[in-house]
């Protein structure tokens, strides 16, 4: 599989503007949301913390899986038996 590369100079930089112009609207929708006068506990922020903290963890340990499906050829007999094995 070939890796599609920028052609000039001017793809990049124009690839890198529209990011950071995603990047910037998340950011100032962010602070318009948070700076809105809501108040949350110690006990809210603790939950948040917890609920980020289970997201992230589920989602690395999913990802470890993963790997180490791909690793071990756990999914090899699977490809090969739906006949869509595509590296040939």
């Amino acid at each position: 599989m070939r890796r599609a590369v920028p052609k000039s100079l001017g793809a990049v930089l124009l690839l890198l503007a529209v990011l950071g112009g995603v990047l910037a609207v998340a950011v100032a929708l962010v602070v318009s949301t948070w700076s809105g006068g809501a108040e949350i506990s110690g006990h809210g922020y603790a939950a948040m913390a917890i609920g980020v903290l289970f997201t992230v963890a589920l989602g690395g340990g999913l990802m470890a899986l993963v790997f180490y499906s791909h690793r071990h050829g756990y999914d090899d007999s699977v490809a090969s038996e739906d006949g869509f094995d595509d590296r040939r």
